[in-house]
């Protein structure tokens, strides 16, 4: 059913939140005042109304959060489409234990609605690949979950 509103992740998107998961997340840009949107992988839910989230600490998604908190996060999963709103801020700037400079954003969820069209699911969740070295990627995501995770 769309168009459900709930003021935390509901089980479904808490579970998919507990690895990298492919979304969109929109902030305010600083500089237009309109929308910016970026897409991210290193996301993670420590718990139902909390989601947290590594970027390049060059990343315009920083300096939007730092002129104005407030995000959503576009999410497919669940056979459906979410977007995640919240209040944004700096939780750490710089994340520990990787080897980029990657700042770690937390967002305070206020609203997940579901936004999907009436009479229609999602039927394939969206897939991606690195296109750098496989073995490298696969170790880097790992330790950027792993700190995301660990982070206090």
């Amino acid at each position: 059913m769309a168009n459900e509103v709930e003021p935390i992740l509901i089980d479904a998107l808490y579970d998919e939140l507990q690895a990298e998961h492919f979304v969109t997340i929109s902030t305010i840009d600083y500089e237009t005042k309109g929308p910016n949107v970026s897409a991210i992988s290193w996301i993670y839910a420590p718990t139902n109304q909390i989601i947290r989230f590594a970027v390049d600490f060059k990343s315009r998604i920083v300096t939007n959060i730092e002129h104005n908190s407030l995000v959503a996060i576009n999410m497919i999963a669940n056979e459906s489409c979410y977007s995640i709103s919240g209040s944004a801020s700096i939780y750490q700037k710089k994340l520990e234990n990787v080897p980029l400079k990657l700042v770690l954003v937390e967002v305070k969820i206020t609203e997940v609605r579901d936004v999907m069209f009436y009479g229609s699911k999602i039927s394939i969740n969206p897939s991606y690949e690195k296109t750098y070295d496989p073995v490298a990627a696969a170790k880097l995501d790992k330790q950027v979950i792993e700190a995301i995770k660990q982070a206090q």
